[in-house]
């Protein structure tokens, strides 16, 4: 070994090598190589003493760095590897499994703070099921991924509050039970730590359904029930500060220094740190719940068989709903009615499963559409000619279940598969961005598709892929055509006018099974956003039958024209563009004879601009400790929607169809695009119907809109708008559809001949003026 010199004859097993930049070793050899135990010091002042295996650091043995800092326990080929105990510069101690100089496995670590956790560990931090103590007395029992609860989980604050449910990223997310000090209960839905949805809230002495005493119960015995996904506080592994590299080798024997100080987990304050927001208004509802009760027990309605509870909705932490329900015992024992927190699915619709009435459909969805766009991929982009439209421009293959030379074999039935135009659809494709990979990854992929309750009367059933990006519709024969018909002129639409707000539309397939046809069209999903849609609405801008009843209304509950109780307000110039291109697309369906097509509008609300005057005027005119301190945070409340110059290196976009439209100007912003800022949630591209920020002003409609045990709803709302034009497979001149479009219209029956594409256009632009008013 160059560079060595001996003070000892090197004849015998043991030793001392100086090398000649000062690092020493004094142990066993084999050869010239260290082998067995020996003691290395490095000219920095790391020591190691241990086992050597031929000139690596193998087996048991400790190192000790000059910050302080001491490992004792297993290495391997010169890591910390197996079992072993860091003491870390700051006091802290890890104790548990270790894989490549990363905490990996069980392990139990001791912060200076005198936190804990004690639980599994991947790569370093915190992931899978593990138990984190603060040493303020707050604890969480759940699942981690990356050092933050993320998953099913419970939090038991010090205060008493205990949160069961989901967590992502280390706020509470999806479903989830409530339970404050003071025993009251709120069993809804939450979005990145502020409730977000439906729920119900049970004031304190209300008798509870079984299912949530068995929960109470569990919750006050510090039980951990069967955990499925996580719920979250916030609380994350910070990163440590990487200690100096001290470089430490013998020629080359190398072991990096490492854990000069220690990771610890912070966590915000429990008063006032995620749930500043919730607990105002969780607060202001609660006293308003409590005020109600106390009415109801001076009129003995509250008795031992029935509950008194309420039922809430949220929009981004704020109490918008409530109203006053009862639960009856007795007749839920005779109707066997459970009370349970639903599980909360990753997304709307229902996955479907083998065994599933649609599974076998499915996989030959699939299937079909795997073969026909790798087999179009390859073929040289080009323009599309007249021939590539139409119902002769197809590709024809049957698929048997043993497979053919041109097809592989499957596990479902055979079938034959036709698809339609199949290169004036991947020509669409490509004009809005989709990748073929992903294409066929995100619909044919291992997951599945999901299937959907249809919103309308057509009695045609949508599947949903995992991601969110593409549903698919099944059409009627008449469709199908209309769809064939149309297509050219489509072509050139949507390529002429980027911003375009009809349907896109990227295949239209048929499958054949048994002798039974079954037509598919896949289309863009408009409602693929970063942010939760909270209401859906379907309009046409007629009255008849056009109403669904706030009652009924949930997550994914597409509501209709009477049940719209907003106008909206847009930046000038925004609304200008949005009719402009209104009226170009409804020329377009004017040309193609197509009426009875909607706009279907999504709602994102944020926290209200007049929230503060609204809990004033919520106020008891005496102020206690509590009441004063909800007025403080809502005070701090972040106000409006917030517009910034665009930059595409910041955006935070999902991929899907929306990305091919221009991006939109603000005058507020100097004329220059812009981008909207949301605290929490990131940077959004704001184009014409996509992440598009408005104020909503309350407008009641119909009396029947709102139930008079509900509390009253805020005036203004900041919201960010979705929206595109559907249901455009629709000719005129079909009576059944002339007579539903008189009705809907005030029409008289009579004057059918009085109906034409260009009435209905007329119209619909009229109605989505009074919805966008100037």
């Amino acid at each position: 070994m160059a560079g060595l010199s001996m003070s000892h004859d090197l004849g015998g097993s043991y030793g001392e090598k100086v090398l000649l930049n000062g690092d020493v070793y004094v142990g066993k050899f084999d050869g010239l190589l260290p082998h067995g135990v020996g003691r290395y010091t490095w000219s920095d002042g790391i020591i190691y003493d241990g086992q050597w295996e031929q000139s690596k650091i193998t087996g048991r043995g400790k190192i000790c760095w000059p910050s302080g800092a001491t490992y004792e326990g297993e290495f391997c080929g010169g890591f910390l590897h197996g079992s072993g105990t860091l003491f870390g510069v700051d006091g802290s101690v890890y104790k548990g499994l270790w894989r490549m100089n990363k905490q990996h496995g069980k392990g139990i670590k001791a912060y200076s703070n005198l936190d804990e956790y004690d639980g599994l560990w991947r790569e370093g931090w915190q992931d899978g099921h593990g138990t984190y103590r603060w040493s303020n007395g707050d604890t969480y029992t759940g699942n981690w991924k990356a050092g933050k609860m993320h998953g099913k989980g419970v939090m038991k604050w010090a205060n008493g509050d205990i949160f069961y449910g989901n967590w992502s990223d280390g706020l509470e997310n999806g479903s989830g039970c409530y339970k404050y000090g003071d025993r009251s209960i709120y069993v809804g839905i939450w979005s990145k730590g502020l409730k977000d949805g439906h729920g119900t809230f049970f004031p304190p002495g209300s008798k509870l359904p079984s299912q949530l005493r068995y929960l109470e119960s569990v919750l006050c015995d510090n039980k951990v029930p069967s955990l499925s996904h996580s719920l979250s506080y916030s609380a994350e592994e910070p990163v440590s500060k990487k200690p100096p590299k001290g470089r430490c080798r013998i020629n080359r024997w190398r072991i990096p220094a490492c854990f000069l100080k220690s990771k610890r987990i912070s966590h915000r304050s429990s008063s006032l740190g995620v749930w500043s927001i919730d607990t105002g208004c969780s607060s202001l509802s609660e006293n308003t719940s409590q005020t109600q009760c106390s009415s109801y027990d001076s009129q003995h309605v509250l008795v031992d068989t029935c509950v008194v509870a309420f039922d809430r909705e949220y929009m981004q932490g704020v109490l918008i709903t409530e109203r006053i329900s009862y639960f009856d015992f007795q007749r839920s024992q005779r109707n066997k009615r459970n009370w349970k927190m639903k599980k909360q699915s990753r997304g709307p619709g229902e996955n479907i499963y083998r065994g599933h009435r649609s599974y076998y459909l499915m996989l030959n969805l699939q299937l079909g559409i795997r073969y026909t766009v790798g087999k179009i991929t390859p073929v040289p982009m080009r323009e599309v000619r007249s021939s590539d439209f139409g119902s002769r421009a197809r590709i024809r293959m049957y698929f048997p279940c043993m497979g053919s030379q041109f097809t592989p074999p499957h596990n479902s039935v055979a079938f034959f598969w036709k698809d339609y135009c199949p290169m004036v659809f991947r020509n669409l494709r490509e004009m809005f961005k989709i990748d073929a990979a992903d294409y066929m990854m995100s619909i044919c992929g291992g997951d599945g598709l999901k299937e959907l309750s249809s919103p309308g009367k057509s009695g045609s059933i949508f599947y949903l892929s995992q991601d969110e990006r593409f549903l698919i519709k099944t059409l009627r024969k008449y469709e199908l055509k209309i769809l064939l018909k149309m297509l050219p002129n489509y072509y050139v639409h949507v390529g002429a006018y980027d911003n375009t707000l009809i349907t896109k539309f990227f295949g239209l397939h048929r499958l054949t099974i048994k002798g039974r046809k079954v037509r598919f069209v896949v289309m863009g999903n408009m409602f693929r956003t970063e942010l939760r849609i909270h209401r859906r609405y379907d309009l046409k801008g007629s009255s008849i039958g056009r109403c669904t009843g706030m009652h009924k209304t949930n997550g994914i509950t597409t509501l209709k024209d009477l049940d719209l109780s907003y106008v909206f307000h847009l930046e000038k110039s925004w609304r200008e563009s949005l009719f402009r291109q209104i009226s170009l697309d409804c020329k377009f369906l004017e040309s193609q004879s197509i009426i009875d097509y909607s706009l279907l509008l999504g709602l994102h609300f944020r926290a209200p601009e007049h929230l503060k005057a609204y809990s004033e005027s919520r106020n008891h005119p005496t102020e206690n400790a509590a009441e004063s301190q909800l007025h403080e945070e809502i005070r701090n409340l972040p106000k409006g929607l917030r517009l910034v110059a665009h930059e595409p290196s910041s955006v935070t976009s999902l991929p899907g169809s929306h990305i091919r439209g221009s991006t939109l100007r603000a005058s507020a912003a100097g004329n220059k695009e812009v981008d909207l800022l949301l605290p929490g949630t990131g940077r959004l591209r704001v184009q014409l119907g996509v992440n598009m920020p408005a104020q909503a002003n309350l407008k009641l409609l119909h009396n029947c809109l709102l139930d008079s045990a509900e509390i009253d709803p805020i005036e203004v709302y900041d919201v960010v708008l979705y929206f595109g034009i559907i249901d455009i497979l629709q000719e005129y001149n079909m009576t059944k559809k002339i007579e539903h479009a008189c009705k809907s219209l005030k029409y008289d029956p009579l004057l059918i001949s009085a109906i034409e594409p260009k009435t209905y256009s007329k119209r619909f632009i009229s109605f989505l003026k009074e919805v966008f008013p100037e």
